[in-house]
């Protein structure tokens, strides 16, 4: 969600073997590596989280946390995104409950 759309919730479902993907089906587990980082995060971080791996029915939570700085006005900006990702199939109102496992990679952005 995003506040230029009003924080309509959006969703993507995509091939889990285009290039790039961060999920790879391995032994019957999802595997799930760390969510790519944008350089101009402007938060370093050198030492990421390990992949997470989710059985069939098992769903992540994973949020990471970023803050920029605009190019022509030096104005700073935030960005908080979360991950939500199920291996399988579920009931709509899935993710509102506790997820099997949470990966917690905000910072302090001060």
């Amino acid at each position: 969600m995003g506040e230029a759309d009003s924080f309509e919730p959006r969703m993507q479902v995509r091939d889990l073997s285009a290039p790039g993907m961060i999920l790879r089906e391995v032994d019957g587990l999802l595997r799930v590596d760390p969510p790519e980082v944008t350089m101009f995060g402007m938060l370093r971080r050198n030492r990421r989280p390990p992949a997470v791996r989710l059985a069939p029915g098992q769903w992540l939570q994973w949020q990471i946390n970023h803050r920029f700085v605009g190019s022509c006005d030096g104005a700073w900006s935030y960005q908080l995104e979360t991950f939500n990702i199920l291996y399988g199939s579920a009931m709509p109102d899935v993710f509102l409950g506790v997820p099997a496992r949470h990966v917690d990679e905000r910072r302090s952005l001060r």
